[in-house]
């Protein structure tokens, strides 16, 4: 999932649409996911090695409380920035009558993305609480059966 958002963002929305890349929720997201990954790949990377310093496990549970909302906020940003632009333009949109019967609005693809955040973000967010809880404090969490 986080892949995809990933490419949605670069691709879909910050390289197709001009006007937003100059906008600071750019940097916002970009800064976010970077500082992600270097410390992500650096956690891989010293595990593989069996030679796993303590601060590179700590930022690795640690960094994504303030960097995940920061994130979000870059993509929130960027995305309601990019609103205007897509309805004005049309962009990536399909219109009927057309041979195949089929309609896409993508000002409405973006709006129910944007509002996708609102049940996903505290999901994954407290997921990544649990994960930090088990691994830096060594809880275990037991789920309750439904």
């Amino acid at each position: 999932l986080g892949q995809c958002s990933r490419i949605f963002m670069v691709w879909l929305v910050t390289h197709s649409i001009k006007p937003i890349q100059n906008e600071e929720s750019v940097v916002l997201f970009l800064v976010a996911w970077t500082v992600t990954e270097i410390t992500r790949y650096s956690f891989y990377t010293f595990s593989l090695l069996d030679h796993l310093p303590y601060f590179i496990k700590w930022a690795r549970y640690n960094f994504f409380i303030i960097l995940y909302p920061i994130g979000v906020v870059g993509e929130l940003l960027t995305i309601y920035a990019a609103l205007p632009y897509v309805k004005k333009t049309g962009m990536f949109s399909i219109r009927l009558p057309n041979k195949y019967n089929v309609s896409f609005d993508y000002y409405y693809f973006l709006l129910i993305t944007m509002a996708s955040y609102i049940p996903l973000f505290p999901q994954l967010y407290f997921h990544m609480l649990r994960q930090r809880r088990k691994v830096l404090h060594g809880e275990v969490i037991v789920e309750k059966d439904d």
